[in-house]
């Protein structure tokens, strides 16, 4: 298995990579402030249940494959910016679904799960960061090379978990305190949709960097 100062050094990067806000931090925040800390909190937990799939192509030698694959990146891409975009203006169509008096709310847990999970999966970065990043703490000499990345995958995603879950909490609350005023509730679901529609379009024109 991975040696201890091997995990160590790894827990401590994973913690100063993930801090950095990207554009998984965006979508939350984005989600919280639309539709509150519990949204947040099932974006942050369908978020990560969605790079799960990247962690076992990476572990079992698939992730190299598609990450030298320009065409693939490309279109998970541009699937992922499209679907952040629509959420976007799902948020600010529906952003006066917490008002008092409103009979709409804006998602079930489920489909706030399942919405996050995709954006989840189809974030290309997920798999050229984990292919650039996790072999690197691999000591063949220690055991299947295999179970060492995903190992560290996943101790990378329970980190994540964590400190995304934070970012989505801290929106939520400020969202809450938002919430004393109907104008300033729907001024914040609009916002979070803003968000992340320009998430999505700067995805979408992204290059390398995704």
């Amino acid at each position: 298995m991975v040696p201890v100062d091997t995990l160590l050094t790894f827990v401590l990067a994973s913690v100063v990579l993930i801090l950095i806000p990207g554009p998984s931090v965006l979508f939350i925040v984005g989600r919280s402030i639309a539709y509150g800390r519990r949204a947040g909190v099932l974006s942050v937990l369908g978020n990560a249940l969605g790079a799960l799939p990247a962690i076992l192509a990476v572990a079992f030698g698939v992730g190299a494959v598609v990450a030298a694959s320009v065409t693939a990146l490309t279109a998970v891409k541009l699937v992922g910016a499209a679907y952040l975009i629509w959420l976007g203006i799902q948020a600010i169509r529906h952003r006066d679904a917490h008002l008092p008096g409103a009979t709409r709310t804006p998602a079930t847990s489920a489909a706030l799960l399942r919405q996050a999970f995709v954006v989840g999966v189809t974030n290309p970065k997920t798999i050229a960061f984990f292919v650039a990043v996790l072999p690197q703490f691999v000591d063949p000499a220690a055991g299947p090379v295999w179970a060492q990345l995903l190992v560290l995958g996943l101790i990378f995603q329970a980190i994540g978990v964590v400190c995304d879950g934070a970012w989505a909490l801290a929106a939520g609350t400020a969202r809450t305190w938002f919430a004393r005023s109907p104008r300033r509730v729907s001024a914040m679901g609009a916002t979070g949709g803003t968000m992340m529609i320009g998430l999505g379009g700067a995805l979408a024109l992204s290059g390398s960097k995704t």
